[in-house]
């Protein structure tokens, strides 16, 4: 059974940065495809970032250049830097693992429990 636990999240002015963190337990952390969703009051959840097993990198289009995704393996931690942050960007954070490459439209098997993340104007 894998867990994921997400930390980080927290209150920040517009133009502010924040780290967030996903430390996973259980499974084989290195094989998995790590991604990060959001989901804001009354809005569906949406894909965020995702990481690859072998590093490689996709990103939605209002986040590429603002966050940036990377992963430990030796600490099976996935962390999501977020410069930038815009009051839109307010929303619950999740961290999610899933097998194989793909990273979007697909189904992630496992989920952490969220980290909220809100961005004052």
């Amino acid at each position: 059974q894998v867990m994921l636990v997400e930390s980080g999240g927290g209150l920040v002015q517009t133009g502010g940065s924040l780290r967030l963190s996903c430390v996973a337990s259980g499974g084989t952390f290195s094989s998995y495809t790590m991604g990060w969703f959001r989901q804001a009051p009354g809005k569906e959840r949406e894909f965020v970032a995702a990481i690859r097993r072998d590093g490689s990198t996709s990103y939605a289009d209002s986040e590429k250049g603002r966050f940036t995704i990377s992963r430990d393996n030796a600490k099976k931690t996935v962390s999501l830097q977020m410069n930038i942050l815009k009051p839109e960007d307010t929303a619950v954070y999740y961290c999610a693992a899933r097998s194989g490459a793909r990273t979007t439209g697909v189904t992630y098997d496992h989920w952490g429990q969220g980290t909220q993340v809100t961005v004052s104007s």
